[in-house]
């Protein structure tokens, strides 16, 4: 049956194909599901590009409950522990339903999972696939099952924006596929559209990853949750390319060291030293950079020596960038990487939309709070697909929307604007931020967004949301306000969000 004669009252629509989107879908089954990718499926998504792997407390001296203190404690407060209990509990069996699926994870001599370390882990609990290509194995393994599940629908087009009711209520989506826009009804919509790397000029998210699907939830009047807190994977490997190839944090839970043009340490006297926190280590390196040095992964010897085996995807990069890591260290420096903020959801994905659902990146969970613990991204959406499957199966059915859109929608960026967007948003709206730069962001931005740049839309609330933020916490610092205040999660809308503001205070974890 097409994708336009399927009836909407039973119709439900996932926009987004990297794990989140095809995990929804699977759990959906076998409710009848159309699945929107702006790529053909098994490309252009994040997902595919995640080298270090899946975060699960399957290890013998590991426990759901250690798990969470490590994600609590990356959180900088704002990790909600509830959620954080909740989804290392959903780890191991999330393990289990994937090797179920097909997914080959590496094993050890004995045949048990093979496990590795990332930086604020307290215990070996990476779950890994052919060393450092365990999102590009999730996503084959997810994508053959959808191929083979009839109830999933495959529709190869771009999100323009969401369908709405006289009431509100998420009707269904307007689409564009070779050059024509259409409407497509659904009872339900769940966006997994990724993250906004994109909108930076160092990024290793794909160039695509603009924010789409927070801005087109966020013009359906849905609230966002911190937005400021966009992560910065300290090491980008720095060999001129756009985006950035990735040395993944396994690395240096391997044994692999950030040092300086003189071979001096760049986080010696730092707690947790190369093996801190994402923010600390990528707020270390920026520093450095920022006073002349240069900054290396240093990975020769042994370990550079076996990376075409235990992380042959980093030893290709490498290669293609002239490096042999076995002789020379590797140039890196941070690039935005993930956004912890996003469409608002509770504990079975709903937002505050009524028929929208968010799953993934771009949603803002309670999971990560202000700095993502690494490899908690798969297993995030891995957790909440199940939930808003059968939140999604307990919803009343809906009709077609019974008027017009009114909502705005997504233009093709002009490539010289989103140019300059992403210059913005590095420069001052970076690892580093203050309110000089940031008050120049918003100007600019403002001029940019009503000229029509969606780009700039979605990079002014994020701009907007770090002035608002006066404190430096996570993945957020602002060299002006390098104190903390209470823990405090900032919701707004669009229409509010030249002012954001705290609507949650948190006790202190």
């Amino acid at each position: 049956m097409s994708v336009f004669a399927r009836s909407p009252a039973d119709r439900v629509i996932v926009v987004g194909a990297g794990v989140a989107g095809l995990a929804t879908a699977l759990r959906l089954a076998p409710r009848p599901v159309t699945l929107i990718t702006a790529a053909p499926l098994g490309s252009g998504t994040a997902t595919g590009w995640a080298q270090g792997g899946i975060a699960a407390a399957v290890g013998a001296d590991d426990a759901p409950h250690l798990h969470a203190a490590d994600t609590e404690a990356a959180g900088a407060g704002l990790t909600e522990p509830d959620v954080a209990l909740r989804v290392a509990q959903a780890g191991p069996g999330l393990v289990d339903w994937l090797v179920g699926l097909g997914t080959g994870f590496d094993r050890d001599g004995e045949g048990a999972l093979a496990l590795g370390l990332e930086a604020a882990h307290g215990r070996r609990r990476i779950v890994r696939a052919k060393g450092d290509s365990t999102g590009r194995t999730v996503l084959d393994a997810l994508v053959r099952v959808v191929q083979a599940t009839p109830s999933i629908e495959v529709l190869v087009a771009g999100l323009h924006g969401l369908l709405q009711d006289g009431d509100g209520q998420v009707r269904g989506v307007i689409c564009e596929r070779d050059g024509a826009s259409f409407r497509l009804p659904a009872r339900a919509v769940v966006l997994a559209t990724g993250g906004l790397g994109g909108l930076y000029a160092s990024t290793t998210n794909p160039r695509g990853a603009l924010g789409r699907g927070l801005l087109a939830a966020a013009r359906a009047g849905a609230a966002l949750r911190d937005l400021e807190f966009v992560q910065f994977h300290p090491t980008a490997i720095a060999a001129g390319r756009d985006p950035m190839p990735l040395a993944t944090e396994a690395l240096r839970g391997e044994g692999a060291v950030l040092i300086d043009e003189n071979g001096e340490r760049i986080m010696a006297g730092v707690a947790g030293g190369d093996l801190a926190p994402r923010d600390v280590v990528a707020r270390g390196i920026f520093q450095a950079l920022a006073r002349g040095r240069t900054v290396f992964l240093d990975a020769r010897g042994s370990l550079g020596a076996r990376m075409p085996t235990r992380f042959p995807t980093v030893a290709a990069l490498c290669a293609e960038a002239g490096i042999d890591p076995a002789l020379q260290p590797i140039p890196v420096r941070p690039a935005a990487h993930y956004h912890m903020g996003g469409i608002l959801v509770d504990a079975a994905g709903r937002s505050t939309v009524p028929g929208l659902w968010a799953c993934g990146e771009v949603a803002s969970t309670g999971l990560h709070g202000a700095n993502r613990l690494a490899s908690n991204s798969l297993l995030e959406a891995l957790a909440f697909a199940p939930r808003i499957a059968e939140s999604i199966g307990d919803a009343p059915a809906s009709s077609e929307a019974d008027r017009p859109p009114t909502l705005p929608e997504i233009r093709a960026e002009d490539p010289q604007t989103l140019a300059e967007v992403r210059g913005l948003m590095e420069r001052h709206v970076g690892v580093v931020r203050d309110e000089a730069g940031l008050m120049q962001a918003v100007s600019r931005l403002t001029d940019l967004a009503e000229r029509g740049s969606d780009a700039a839309q979605t990079g002014l609330i994020i701009a907007r949301s770090a002035l608002d933020r006066r404190e430096s916490r996570g993945a957020h610092w602002r060299s002006d306000y390098p104190g903390q205040l209470a823990p405090r999660h900032a919701v707004t809308t669009l229409a509010s969000s030249d002012a954001p503001r705290a609507v949650q205070e948190l006790t202190d974890a």
